[in-house]
């Protein structure tokens, strides 16, 4: 089986760590023995993130270090002593899965270093599904966690990143309707159709119909009411006929009327 020490020069790629003897120092680096057919390079620069002034003072010949590809070229391999990032800012995209650890917490939000040159921060808004006050009521510094790239803004160094996009939706099931609530309001309905037909009811009795007349018995009320001097009778209201047929009607009462005097 090929491992990172026994692998073909050419196959090794970027990034990928090594454990290598130094060979020589020179004022402008050190040379390293990594198990291949060319040689393993570290340029001063590459020793340690501070600052070097002398090689001597960081790595010594006969030393045993941990060492990773910067890049392969054909005469020799570039090394560096500086742990790479785990991820670059071109390879960092939105909708990507990160693991990282919480390394500050914030009222706001978390910081996660995920191996970007920065952390990214959850907001508390994308910590959970529900309301969170605070980022503290969802995790601690030294949490491992797991989280998606919502954005990346390379020119200011910002990433925005969510656990809540990763969890599952919560549906809110339908709470049911109380029954005290449900008598209550299967009550007012009754309550109020009663009361409705209350004031109909009222309507019904407050409102009395006028009588109707018919022809026949207004003309003999008028005829009785002559025959005693008392005048005409005003009726309310009555149904229409002709004046030909009323004439006719009220001749032949007055007649009968006469003979029965």
């Amino acid at each position: 089986m090929t491992t990172p020490d026994s692998a073909p020069a050419v196959a090794l790629e970027p990034k990928t760590k090594l454990s290598g003897k130094i060979l020589k120092t020179t004022l402008a680096g050190a040379l390293v023995d990594i198990g291949q057919s060319l040689p393993g390079v570290i340029h001063i620069s590459q020793l340690q993130q501070e600052a070097v002034n002398k090689v001597e003072d960081v790595v010594k010949e006969g030393q045993t270090v941990e060492v990773w590809v910067r890049r392969v070229k054909k005469d020799r391999i570039e090394l560096t002593m500086i742990e790479p990032l785990g991820f670059e800012w071109k390879e960092i995209v939105p909708d990507m899965t990160v693991k990282g650890k919480v390394v500050r917490i914030e009222t706001y939000g978390a910081f996660v270093d995920f191996g970007a040159e920065r952390p990214g921060l959850i907001h508390v808004s994308e910590l959970t599904h529900g309301y969170v006050k605070t980022a503290g009521e969802v995790v601690k510094e030294g949490d491992e966690v797991e989280a998606k790239v919502l954005d990346v803004d390379r020119r200011k160094r910002q990433i925005r990143l969510s656990m809540k996009a990763l969890l599952p939706e919560v549906v809110e099931e339908e709470k049911p309707e109380r029954e005290d609530r449900k008598r209550s309001s299967s009550g007012d309905k009754r309550k109020g159709k009663g009361k409705k037909q209350e004031e109909n009811f009222q309507m019904e009795v407050e409102v009395p119909t006028e009588p109707q007349f018919t022809a026949m018995q207004i003309a003999w009320q008028e005829a009785l009411e002559r025959s005693k001097g008392r005048g005409k009778v005003r009726a309310k209201s009555y149904k229409s006929a002709s004046d030909e047929q009323e004439e006719l009607f009220n001749r032949t009462l007055e007649k009968r009327v006469a003979s029965n005097g």
